[in-house]
């Protein structure tokens, strides 16, 4: 009801992370043998941050390293970049996201963004999974010899989810996200 009052645009977010020794899918071999999935030896990993509108918008953020509310703090300022009307960013509630250099910022703002928090051990609520489950499907699929190659691979299927906003529209009509939409 606020956010309508307001006009605000509505966002959920979420962080994730990609190592290089995460497969999924399906591996096949000859009848009798097993299948083997092909490794270099070296573990690297990248961290995303995301959030989804309902109104098919997609903003991303990429970094190597662990992600701290310092880094969450750059990925809000990217978010409310331009942002002309209010911002309701939901979140789970990861303990970054109540930090007070997160609340200071956010109280800086006077207003144009506002924080809430998904229930406890609730990520199916949260549409913003989705765009985890696209990108290690795609990365994954890969053998990734590098942390660059890891990060360009995984930048390609960030990006092709921003150019698609009904993909991302129809995270929120995933049977556990449709409370959002009413």
């Amino acid at each position: 009801a606020e956010a309508k009052r307001l006009g605000a645009t509505i966002y959920f977010g979420d962080e994730s992370g990609i190592r290089s020794d995460y497969h999924t899918g399906t591996t096949w071999a000859p009848q009798g043998r097993t299948p083997v999935v092909q490794a270099t030896g070296r573990r690297f990993s990248l961290n995303m941050i995301s959030a989804v509108g309902t109104q098919g918008e997609f903003r991303f953020m990429l970094h190597e390293g662990s992600v701290g509310a310092k880094v969450f703090v750059e990925f809000l300022k990217r978010l409310m970049l331009n942002a002309e009307k209010p911002v309701f960013l939901i979140v789970d509630g990861h303990p970054i996201h109540k930090a007070k250099m997160v609340k200071s910022y956010i109280e800086s703002l006077d207003g144009k963004l506002k924080l809430f928090y998904l229930p406890p051990y609730s990520p199916q609520l949260n549409p913003d999974e989705t765009v985890w489950a696209h990108v290690k499907r795609k990365v994954s699929s890969q053998l990734v010899e590098s942390a660059e190659e890891m990060k360009r691979l995984a930048l390609r299927a960030l990006r092709s989810i921003q150019k698609l906003p009904e993909l991302v529209k129809s995270f929120f009509r995933q049977p556990e996200c449709r409370y959002i939409l009413g």
